[in-house]
């Protein structure tokens, strides 16, 4: 067993969100509601992960408890069709495959996405990044806020949250690592995102992911 846990969130560290990909979230909801008019800033919702927004979209207009299930098996049924074939295709941040190899050869690797667990499963797996981060892959399923969804990921693990680090992009995540006790990194391409993780309390800051991978080792080599 290795010694450290390493926790990636994915939309923004190890996957682009591609607009395309954005949109089939919405698709579901046409037949329902004006879904051109809902909100596409996923920080405008009070819980920022799909299952919460789901239902926060199913309460403001009305629909049935029931249909929040079915809306969330028609979004995954079109997520499968659309990267099956191939008219999507999930994309890699650069780097993220070598940064995943080279963790795994020291830490045990898993993820913790707002994402439904099933759809973070799906683009990964496009993306030929998910056999990585199988065996502790967490995601918005049973709601709650990131923290609480990096906390069901860190019972997953052995390693006590010394010895963890997570790596994730929006302030959420700096909040998460913070209440949970971890290392956080937080990463960005886009440099005032880096601005804003830092207000927020992140210290360690990447815009690449060879310099994460050089802040891991700095971790790792000072516990």
């Amino acid at each position: 067993m290795a010694d450290w846990a390493i926790i990636f969130d994915v939309d923004g560290v190890l996957l682009e969100l591609t607009a395309q990909e954005e949109e089939l979230f919405f698709i579901p909801f046409a037949s329902r509601c004006e879904g051109s008019k809902l909100s596409r800033d996923w920080n405008s919702y009070r819980i920022r992960n799909d299952e919460d927004i789901v239902s926060e979209i199913a309460e403001r207009h009305g629909l049935a408890q029931s249909e929040e299930l079915s809306i969330k098996q028609e979004y995954l049924g079109l997520l499968r069709y659309q990267l099956q074939s191939k008219a999507i295709s999930s994309q890699a941040i650069a780097g993220a495959t070598e940064l995943l190899i080279t963790c795994s050869k020291f830490a045990t690797l898993g993820i913790a996405t707002a994402n439904f667990r099933e759809a973070a499963r799906l683009r990964l797996e496009n993306a030929k990044l998910w056999h990585h981060v199988s065996a502790h892959a967490f995601g918005a399923d049973g709601g709650g806020h990131k923290h609480e969804i990096l906390g069901r990921t860190l019972a997953n693990f052995k390693a006590p949250n010394s010895r963890v680090i997570y790596i994730g992009d929006n302030i959420n995540d700096v909040i998460a690592g913070q209440k949970n006790g971890v290392h956080f990194i937080g990463f960005s391409q886009n440099q005032n995102r880096l601005e804003q993780l830092s207000k927020a309390g992140a210290k360690l800051l990447s815009s690449n992911h060879m310099m994460t991978s050089k802040i891991i080792q700095t971790i790792v080599s000072g516990n």
